[in-house]
């Protein structure tokens, strides 16, 4: 009894074990196809691309173990690497760390939109924050006239999103591990941590308990959004500058991570450390696909295929206990 308690204080939960699993094997099979898969250049060149995954998939882990889903990230990501760039290009040298935080508060912005529609007009997260994803298009192709962006990405997004200052480690890993650090001490530590579960569990007995669950749904999408705006700035920083559509090949991926580390996707249920192994995972499947040279549109069967198969295990599990 005391090991499993203490299993599951630290989140090893079954799933979480099976998904650390499945990275040995991924990590054994791409062996096989090239020696390099396992040296230490090519682990740390996919941990940084995996690092802006992971940052994406923490703000959607938010929402979702709300029992909800954010699908306006493909379009926040654009709009955050938009913004960033246009202030950036437009403020000069003097302002090149303002642009960061603008680009975040605009996908903060767009996130207490969908907060604001799912909690006070009680409409659907999937069917709102898909029309919001399509406003959001409008806009960004407004904005730059339907062409790829002039403005580049300042050297401030290029150094957290590209260099290595610290012992050979790409920067972008911090930056991903002070958002985790943010998220486990917000679900762990908070009050807040604690309504977020109580509400993916059941809304209306934790409305009845006391909580401001519109305030809670409100605070989640939120931080979907600036999770979704940051890392459209760390690739614009990465690829040196925005373009239309940057966000569109995360969305599956981020849904398919939170939900391959165990998270609920009715909600109620998850731990970051699940979420940590199921980017890493969908990282790994990634390169996998690619050295396979399978398209895109194969990749996004298998990334369907698994958000399915999640949904239906986790649903009849709802059923049951119900």
């Amino acid at each position: 009894m005391m090991a499993k308690g203490m299993t599951q204080r630290i989140g090893l939960d079954m799933p979480v074990m099976i998904a650390f699993g499945c990275i040995i094997l991924l990590l054994l099979a791409g062996s096989l196809y090239s020696r390099e898969f396992l040296s230490p250049d090519y682990l740390l060149q996919q941990l940084q691309v995996g690092a802006f995954l992971g940052i994406i998939a923490s703000g959607a882990m938010m929402v979702i173990l709300l029992g909800h889903i954010d699908l306006s990230i493909p379009w926040t990501v654009t709009l955050g690497a938009m913004m960033a760039t246009a202030l950036g290009g437009w403020i000069g040298e003097p302002g090149v760390w303002l642009a960061i935080p603008f680009g975040i508060s605009c996908g903060a912005l767009i996130g207490v939109l969908n907060g604001l529609g799912v909690a006070y007009l009680r409409l659907p997260s999937m069917i709102f924050t898909l029309g919001m994803n399509a406003v959001v298009q409008g806009l960004m192709v407004l904005h730059t006239g339907g062409f790829a962006p002039q403005d580049h990405a300042t050297d401030a997004m290029h150094f957290l999103a590209v260099k290595r200052t610290i012992f050979g480690i790409p920067n972008a890993l911090f930056v991903w591990a002070l958002v985790g650090i943010i998220v486990i001490l917000i679900l762990r530590r908070t009050a807040f941590g604690r309504a977020v579960y109580a509400i993916g569990n059941r809304e209306s007995v934790a409305y009845l308990s006391g909580i401001n669950t519109n305030g809670v749904l409100i605070g989640c999408f939120a931080f979907c959004g600036a999770c979704a705006a940051f890392a459209g700035v760390l690739l614009a920083g990465y690829s040196t500058k925005a373009y239309q559509a940057m966000g569109d090949a995360y969305l599956l991926p981020a849904i398919a991570a939170v939900v391959l580390g165990g998270t609920n996707i009715l909600g109620g249920r998850g731990n970051y450390l699940g979420t940590i192994a199921g980017v890493i995972l969908i990282t790994l499947l990634q390169s996998i696909l690619s050295v396979m040279q399978m398209p895109e549109a194969g990749r996004q069967v298998i990334y369907g295929a698994v958000i399915i198969s999640m949904l239906l295990l986790y649903g009849r599990g709802a059923r049951t206990r119900s």
